[in-house]
């Protein structure tokens, strides 16, 4: 099996977890923030509703699906940056399970 570079390997990792940090701090400010903001959006109208009803309904629900399919487009752009390829690794560990 082919060995990656460390780093190659630590910049990989790190591009990924800067990523995951930003959709952390999305998820805690539309899970969180938006709770602790509820009485003063009371006023502001989103499609009919208070705006932290319809974040709390729909929009927060929402906004996890999106982070879903961008981290997966995102991830996968940089699984091509760094040469990482799904159909090499399963090539790999088809032929030898003790190594892998």
């Amino acid at each position: 099996m082919k060995k990656i570079d460390k780093k190659v390997a630590d910049a990989y990792f790190r591009e990924k977890n800067t990523y995951m940090a930003i959709y952390f701090v999305i998820w805690f400010l539309v899970s969180f923030v938006m709770v602790a903001l509820a009485d003063s959006l009371t006023d502001v109208q989103f499609l009919g509703f208070p705006f932290h009803y319809f974040m709390g309904a729909i929009g927060a629900l929402f906004t996890f699906i999106v982070l879903l399919f961008v981290n997966a487009i995102v991830g996968d752009k940089i699984d091509k940056k760094y040469g990482i390829s799904e159909a090499r690794n399963e090539e790999i560990s088809a032929n030898n399970m003790i190594n892998h």
